[in-house]
């Protein structure tokens, strides 16, 4: 460890591999730091030049939002050394996500139906009915085994101390899962000593799992015919798309290559059209379907939510989840499931304030150098101001964008997210990470082991998202 780690310097926050410094390793890392001291930096330099070669070679890129044409494709930044999670640790986040959704999911039933939540004071109408996730267009509706989110990735983080919180809630089309399965690939082509003489949860079975589920919402019928809807090439996730598309072994479709004719959907193919019954869509609420919703949309299909509603086809995630997305509506979790589970929450949210209510706007307005604000609907670190981090002028922006549109910003305490070590410029240096396992919910819910470790490998930077510079690393659940 002293060869290797020589040099580096945890910062104050938590640091998943060292306790206090470079000798009070933490005891779970003893193994991996062993290996990667015989490993050597200069080999792990040549080795992450290998990944990197090895990624490329995969298709695992992606493209930034809004570049079309002109945008490039890049690689997803690939960091070598692995995140590792105890066994331990492990169980109880697991338990804590599955109850996480299942109040989410009975929330989001309520609101669409009976509206208990909303008449019993527990949520106020006006903030549901506010929310850019709301969909007045599936009041009534109860989806296949009443489930409205059946693809979920939510982000966690851990703080100072090195407990848990979640920071968001990714409920409408949730990225990164590829990445998450490539990671892991490459670190076994690459690295494959590391993982000598420890247990590592397996997660290939990602999307054995995810077809599962998709299956099981086909109540009708016992060989349902599944396609996955894309927005086509220029969409940054693109890749995510076609990798789990084959892994399925499902067709890859875009809105024209679907039609609905008397109540359902229907493939074209070169034999005729061929009915579906369920798709796994991968575009938002706004473009699915121009008859119901955005009617300038080019990507999706006529008169699909009416199918929907018929129950002559199933959608994953279901319209209208999106509400749950929203950073506002994040903050009642806690109170969603103490009202429909009747417990407490396992995982903690992050402190938020909600700057539609006057004492907490207040708040954020005068304490805005101290905290993180966002945009209730916005994704990918867009809308965001980190207030340490910001200029006079941007605090005075947002101030200003605060007190124009209040119902549109939450703002929370700027965490000292907690550090992995990661290769920045052939060194090693702490590195900000958040976690975003996925959840999948068909009549069972399974958690994938670990998740999609993204990681800020801006020296000092809080954000670790790869629209913002950031890129990901393996996942080790390790334990029996």
């Amino acid at each position: 460890m002293k060869y290797m780690f020589s040099s580096y310097q945890p910062k104050n926050s938590f640091d998943e591999y060292f306790k206090d410094n470079v000798n009070s390793a933490r005891e779970i890392l003893i193994p991996l730091l062993s290996s990667l001291d015989n490993m050597g930096l200069e080999e792990l330099n040549r080795n992450h030049s290998a990944a990197k070669k090895l990624l490329l070679r995969h298709g695992a890129t992606f493209r930034l939002n809004d570049t079309g044409l002109k945008g490039t494709e890049r690689i997803l930044p690939f960091d070598p050394l692995p995140r590792i999670i105890s066994r331990d640790d492990w169980v109880t986040l697991e338990k804590g996500l599955k109850q996480r959704l299942e109040a989410i999911d009975l929330f989001l039933d309520d609101i669409y139906n009976s509206q208990k939540i909303i008449n019993d004071g527990i949520i106020p109408r006006e903030l549901i009915e506010s929310s850019e996730g709301w969909r007045p267009q599936m009041i009534g509706f109860k989806p296949p085994l009443n489930k409205w989110c059946q693809i979920s990735g939510l982000d966690l983080i851990r703080d100072r101390k090195g407990d848990w919180h979640v920071l968001e809630d990714n409920l409408r089309c949730p990225s990164g899962v590829a990445y998450f399965l490539e990671n892991r690939l490459v670190m076994k082509n690459i690295f494959p000593n590391l993982f000598s003489g420890r247990i590592v949860k397996p997660i290939d079975e990602y999307p054995s799992y995810l077809l599962k589920t998709l299956q099981e919402l086909a109540v009708w019928t016992d060989t349902p015919k599944i396609v996955l809807l894309t927005p086509g090439i220029f969409n940054s996730a693109y890749f995510e798309h076609s990798y789990l598309a084959q892994e399925m072994g499902i067709q890859l479709v875009q809105g024209h290559d679907l039609v609905c004719n008397d109540d359902y959907v229907y493939l074209k193919t070169t034999s005729g059209l061929k009915r579906v019954d369920v798709i796994y869509r991968r575009i938002d609420d706004d473009f699915l379907d121009p008859l119901n919703f955005r009617k300038d949309s080019c990507l999706g299909v006529s008169g699909l939510l009416d199918v929907f509603k018929a129950g002559h086809v199933a959608l994953a995630n279901a319209p209208g989840t999106g509400i749950a997305d929203d950073k506002m509506i994040y903050s009642f979790v806690p109170k969603m499931i103490k009202y429909y589970l009747d417990e407490e929450i396992i995982i903690k949210n992050v402190e938020t304030y909600i700057c539609h209510y006057q004492k907490d706007r207040d708040y954020v307005l005068e304490n805005l150098p101290k905290l993180v604000v966002k945009s209730v609907a916005e994704a990918g670190g867009y809308g965001m101001l980190i207030g340490p981090h910001s200029t006079t002028s941007e605090i005075e922006e947002f101030a200003n964008k605060i007190k124009k549109n209040p119902r549109n910003f939450i703002a929370q305490p700027t965490l000292e997210l907690s550090t992995v070590p990661s290769l920045c410029d052939g060194e090693l240096y702490p590195c900000h990470v958040d976690l975003r396992p996925y959840i999948l919910r068909g009549k069972d819910s399974w958690v994938s082991p670990g998740g999609l470790t993204r990681v800020a490998l801006k020296k000092g930077s809080l954000v670790v998202n790869s629209s913002q510079g950031g890129g990901c690393k393996d996942t080790w659940v390790v334990g029996k």
